[in-house]
């Protein structure tokens, strides 16, 4: 059976359904542009307003442009050449003692962390097994003493008999080495006291220097050896205390001229993150070898150490003047830009007027210390910017600020002068 396919025509004169949804479409388009527009006119009005105010609080009444920066004033001084090392706290003298006797530990008479003199009693071993001995060895002693007088007493009758004639010469002969023999025998008998009284000695163990006593290592009843590996007590001098610290070899030179010279060379000890110092002393002596694998160069410095701001095996940071300079034109290191090699301030001309402006101004740097840097180019009491660099250019109109700005990671990048 034929099929007939109905296709239906627009009517003329009649529009597309479809071309009122696309008109709808257009405009819903350039409402959103317009909407972006407007917002992008807001949030750039809104930039200039925030330019335009003075960043940190700056002096009210700035005219339009003027850039607020805090002022550094350019001084005249004198300045150290220091050379930074890291050291490690040392003490003078540092002694672990054992025990050089076996016996049982009677009494211990220090404090853990107490402060000793030397020849205060810090041990004592059991005495009495020496103490036998020493009486053994003096009874031999003097027994020895009276035969050694009794042959001697002989050699002088044989003496004056041979005067007389009356013995032969062999005989007054073999008196006088037995006499010899005596005498050999005492002077073993002698050594054997010694050794015994210095037995007895070790039984009672005090301080060999003045120092602080560590940790408790024995208790009395404690059983110890001769010549164990076991430390009985260590004590460590702190009073005066020294700082082992390293340079390289390439610094030793200007460090030698100075000591030759006779003169005494100045050292500084800092905490771990250089922010508080903890004692001044002087560099007493320099190592007699450079290290061929790290080419540096050991020294040791004194340090009297009376507030206990050292300990034994602390890490420290170092500083030893070498030299000091005078007559230097000293300003802030913060005021310092950097461009490559080249080194520049912003000069502030007529700081003290309402026409003042930043000049840019090369510099050459030299000796730093303490947030303070040596240049040339500038001369003392010449004002200089120390802050707002990202807003700065070469005549660029400023005013005081009289609350300090901080200088942000965008100020102490290289700038191009």
């Amino acid at each position: 059976m034929d099929q007939s396919l109905s296709v239906s025509h627009p009517v003329q004169g009649q529009p597309p359904a479809n071309s009122g949804k696309k008109r709808r479409h257009r405009w819903i388009w350039v409402i959103i542009l317009l909407l972006f527009g407007l917002l992008f006119l807001w949030v750039y009005k809104q930039h200039r307003t925030s330019a335009a105010v003075p960043a940190g609080g700056g002096r009210r009444g700035a005219m339009a442009g003027q850039v607020p920066v805090t002022y550094a004033t350019a001084t005249k001084g004198s300045m150290g050449v220091y050379l930074d090392a890291i050291g490690t706290v040392t003490p003078v003298y540092n002694d672990t003692i054992a025990a050089q006797v076996t016996g049982v530990i009677t009494a211990v008479h220090y404090r853990e962390g107490q402060t000793v003199h030397k020849g205060d009693p810090l041990i004592d071993i059991d005495s009495r097994p020496y103490e036998a001995q020493l009486a053994q060895a003096q009874g031999m002693l003097d027994r020895d003493q009276n035969l050694l007088a009794e042959a001697q007493m002989d050699m002088k009758r044989y003496q004056d008999a041979w005067s007389r004639n009356a013995i032969p010469r062999q005989t007054l002969e073999d008196q006088e080495k037995l006499v010899l023999q005596d005498q050999g025998t005492v002077k073993n008998d002698q050594g054997t006291v010694q050794y015994d009284q210095v037995e007895v000695g070790f039984c009672h163990i005090t301080s060999p220097i003045d120092g602080r006593v560590g940790l408790r290592q024995v208790d009395p009843g404690n059983l110890v050896t001769a010549n164990s590996n076991t430390p009985l007590v260590d004590v460590a001098q702190i009073a005066p205390i020294t700082v082992i610290f390293t340079l390289p070899e390439g610094d030793l030179p200007q460090v030698l001229r100075q000591t030759h010279g006779g003169k005494t060379l100045a050292v500084e000890v800092l905490n771990d993150n250089k922010t508080q110092m903890l004692a001044k002393g002087k560099l007493i002596t320099i190592d007699n070898l450079i290290d061929t694998v790290t080419g540096t160069v050991k020294l040791r410095a004194e340090f009297d150490n009376r507030n206990d701001a050292l300990f034994p095996n602390q890490f420290v940071n170092t500083r030893l003047l070498v030299n000091t300079v005078d007559d230097l034109t000293i300003v802030p290191s913060s005021a310092i830009q950097h461009n490559g090699a080249i080194d520049f301030v912003y000069l502030i001309q007529n700081p003290d007027s309402k026409n003042a402006k930043a000049v840019m101004t090369t510099i050459k740097s030299g000796i730093s210390d303490q947030g303070n840097t040596a240049v040339t180019g500038l001369k003392p009491g010449d004002v200089v910017a120390n802050s707002s660099f990202q807003k700065l250019v070469d005549g660029s109109p400023v005013v005081e600020s009289k609350v300090t700005i901080p200088a942000t990671s965008a100020e102490t990048t290289e700038a191009a002068p």
